[in-house]
Formats: C-alpha cells, structure tokens, sequence
C-alpha cells in the first residue's frame, strides 16, 4: 500500500494534507484498495460545519458502503466533483483524487493523527 510522506493520516484510513490554514481530506490508498471499485461518492455541502468524527461523505464500491469521517474541524471550502463524476479516479489515484477541502478550525487537532511513518506501523498491525 502506497503511504505519502508530509500527510497526516487518521485510523479510519483517512489523509489530510495541509496548506496554511487549508486541508484537503480524502482516504487513503488502503482504504481504496479494501473496498474494491469505486461506483459512486457522495461529498458534503459547501458550507457545511464539520466536526472531528462526523460523516464527510459516503464511498460506494461493488462490495460495501463506507461512511468516511473528518479527521479535524472544518468549514467545507470546496468539494471536488470530479470524483463524483468519476468515482474510479479514486481509485486510479486516492491521494490526487480528495474528497474536501475545509478551513481547519484547530490546527491543534493533527497532532491526534498519525504520521506516514506512524500510519505504516499502524498498517502493519491490521
């Protein structure tokens, strides 16, 4: 499993890249690779309040659906819809392919996730 260096990651198999004040969230090449073809995505509202836990949206594939979850606090800046348009992009590409891109409320909140090199480890005890 590809794991990117410079992202934080949380133990739902979500990453979270960082710009400023800004971070894209999307979910993880393992998480992509357990649930198979992607078939459809559905993002939050624009605009949306998130808080560390909450559902930021929905995967589908051939073999389940997942909730995926916010690893930080958040207002929904963008979404990208190109996904939804093509969910498989997700899977050609999970760490180009983010699901949302939020205003980080508490940047204080990354220090609970995990680094690429903690994530590894993490993976390697699933």
């Amino acid at each position: 499993m590809e794991v990117l260096e410079g992202l934080y990651y949380s133990k739902d198999h979500e990453w979270v890249k960082v710009e400023g004040d800004k971070a894209y969230i999307g979910i993880t090449d393992y998480a992509q690779h357990s649930l198979g073809n992607i078939v459809y995505i559905e993002l939050p509202e624009v605009g949306a309040e998130l808080s560390a836990g909450n559902v930021l949206g929905v995967v589908e594939s051939v073999k389940a659906a997942s909730d995926v979850y916010t690893p930080v606090d958040g207002k929904v800046l963008e979404v990208n819809n190109a996904i939804v348009d093509d969910p498989s992009l997700v899977n050609n590409d999970p760490y180009g392919s983010w699901m949302a891109l939020v205003e980080l409320k508490d940047k204080s909140q990354l220090d609970n996730l995990m680094t690429a090199e903690e994530y590894k480890k993490f993976l390697d005890e699933e």
